[in-house]
């Protein structure tokens, strides 16, 4: 470690752990190998019963870089909370205790940040992982579409998609993380609603082609058990940002999609406008009325002055013609499209 901490290139790397005495001492010695050696790692402890207090500890007493706390609170964002009031560097970074690092991400994620400064956030791609057996594909095509989001600098035109930035891959400024209220807001899920205040705050986001997080899945992991994550589309998450940030009042809302996706989004929608326009490409729906909507075909977007539209598709090939008319019809640029799926 050097002689002298330079504070304004210290890294805060903030951590939640709890129950993770399997996987926390690989964890520990991934950061402990960092190339990049001026950081600090606040670990709080959520109440553990297993042996992960002793290991904090143990580490801790290896290295003064890793401080170690008793979690007075419950739950992961309460105790995020309470890691960061103990934060001294002027980068933030986030790191979950059940993953692993490759030994260049702080190097790679610092270096990015220092070409940009302040108003940036630098976000990388991941790669999941299990001890044992296969990565689902499920998560396979995630890290995949990450990857290319980063690499394609494409995060705010694919927002409504998905969370364009995980929560443990990304670097920013304090100042610019307090600005959009840091983990304050206990809103679930808390990494996707840190992308849309960075989208709302008008964060230029930096994506690196590049692998900077190792992710492992396992049976017991959060998205697996919490009930927030259950339904893992978010449509209330991503309206609600929608109509504060990308909706215009004064021009005509369309939805695109009549499956699942569809329907559930247009519930939705309806408690908050009712003049809206619905169309597909189901000819067994084309013509009904569904939820007071009168169901036309796709091409009744080329009648309609200025649209706003909101795409609810799940299938990618049909994601790409559809991508294909709007700019065949010239409904450019992205903000007039959102894909919702």
């Amino acid at each position: 470690m050097p002689a002298t901490v330079n504070h304004q290139s210290l890294v805060s790397i903030v951590m939640a752990v709890q129950n993770e005495e399997l996987y926390l001492e690989k964890c520990l010695e991934s950061i402990l190998a960092q190339t990049w050696e001026n950081w600090e790692l606040i670990a709080v402890n959520d109440h553990s019963t297993d042996n992960t207090w002793k290991i904090l500890e143990d580490y801790a007493e290896k290295d003064s870089r890793i401080k170690a706390y008793q979690g007075k609170r419950h739950k992961l964002i309460p105790i995020l909370q309470e890691a960061y009031t103990c934060c001294q560097g002027a980068l933030i970074n986030r790191m979950d205790a059940d993953d692993y690092m490759p030994d260049y991400k702080l190097e790679v994620l610092v270096g990015e940040w220092m070409k940009h400064g302040k108003g940036t956030v630098i976000a990388g791609g991941t790669s999941h992982f299990v001890e044992e057996g296969e990565v689902g594909e499920g998560f396979k095509r995630y890290d995949a579409w990450l990857n290319d989001v980063a690499k394609r600098n494409a995060h705010y035109e694919e927002i409504y998609q998905e969370c364009v930035i995980p929560s443990h891959c990304w670097i920013i400024h304090k100042e610019d993380l307090d600005a959009v209220g840091a983990f304050d807001p206990e809103v679930y899920p808390e990494d996707y609603d840190l992308c849309f205040r960075f989208y709302r705050e008008g964060f230029k986001i930096v994506g690196i082609d590049r692998i900077l997080h190792h992710w492992r899945d396992h049976s017991v992991r959060i998205s697996r058990t919490w009930d927030c994550y259950e339904d893992n589309r978010y449509f209330e998450l991503k309206l609600r940002y929608f109509y504060e940030i990308d909706r215009d009042p004064d021009r005509p809302l369309v939805l695109w999609g009549a499956g699942k996706n569809g329907k559930d989004l247009a519930r939705l929608i309806l408690k908050r406008e009712k003049d809206i326009s619905w169309v597909c490409d189901n000819k067994k729906k084309i013509g009904k009325d569904i939820y007071g909507i009168l169901m036309k075909h796709y091409t009744a977007v080329l009648d309609i002055q200025e649209p706003q539209i909101l795409i609810a598709v799940n299938a990618t090939e049909e994601r790409r013609l559809i991508r294909g008319l709007l700019k065949q019809w010239q409904k450019e640029p992205v903000k007039d499209y959102w894909f919702f799926t």
